[in-house]
């Protein structure tokens, strides 16, 4: 059994080492639009990884791995390498993850710890009584419902972004997050029942109620998600 718990972003933390920017492969050769041409041939920045399993000696700590590459490193696509190799799998998914560092070295006993734990803690709780709902938004929470003002086509008022929040309060926030994500949903199923193609569902304008987008051609994975987020874009 193997167990690993893995960051998608590294949160905005400083971080002292540099991110890698030579010897890094291209995952499948795809290059970005003009005018930057990313060609995805770097790695960001650096994320915590967890990895649990009985047959981990105690105290472990990987700083690097030692191959499969003099330029390897630990990254997401250890994880599909690291599957890969353990069932043996015949082919690698990507370039990235036949470059990318595996874990199952780590894997280092004859036999199972026996000082795992059976059971574990109750967890500590954050506060003793219920959150307070008449309190002020904080930074974050504002954040959020910005975000969700994109779901409903509130940031093309007037009042976004600072006014939408200004004196909003946290149970104002929670009904107002509700809404938002219901207002969205409801004007999806209206679209695709209109016949719009899938990928181009958005929040209508406010001068038009009753707006749904034509059919599209296919996008990629990314597209879609962003033509439900920027609702001004088909």
């Amino acid at each position: 059994m193997l167990f690993i718990i893995i960051y998608d972003e590294h949160g905005g933390f400083f971080d002292h080492v540099p991110t890698p920017v030579t010897g890094v492969p291209s995952p499948d050769g795809i290059v970005g639009p003009e005018p930057y041409n990313f060609q995805f041939d770097r790695l960001g920045v650096r994320v915590p990884a967890i990895i649990i399993s009985p047959w981990i000696e105690k105290g472990t700590v990987l700083h690097g791995p030692s191959g499969p590459y003099p330029t390897s490193e630990f990254e997401h696509s250890s994880i599909p390498a690291t599957v890969k190799k353990i069932f043996n799998l015949p082919e690698f998914l990507t370039k990235r993850d036949a470059w990318a560092g595996t874990f199952e070295d780590v894997l280092s006993r004859n036999s199972p710890r026996t000082d795992c734990p059976a059971t574990l803690p109750e967890p500590v709780k954050f506060r003793e009584a219920e959150a307070d709902g008449n309190s002020k938004l904080s930074e974050f929470q504002g954040e959020m419902i910005q975000m969700a003002a994109t779901l409903c086509g509130d940031h093309r008022k007037d009042i976004y972004p600072d006014k939408l929040v200004e004196n909003m309060t946290v149970s104002e926030a929670v009904e107002y997050l509700n809404n938002a994500f219901k207002k969205f949903t409801d004007e999806c199923e209206k679209a695709k029942a209109n016949g719009a193609d899938e990928s181009s569902i958005c929040v209508p304008k406010d001068d038009e109620p009753d707006h749904v987008p034509p059919p599209a051609k296919s996008k990629s994975i990314a597209s879609k998600f962003f033509s439900c987020l920027a609702c001004d874009h088909h």
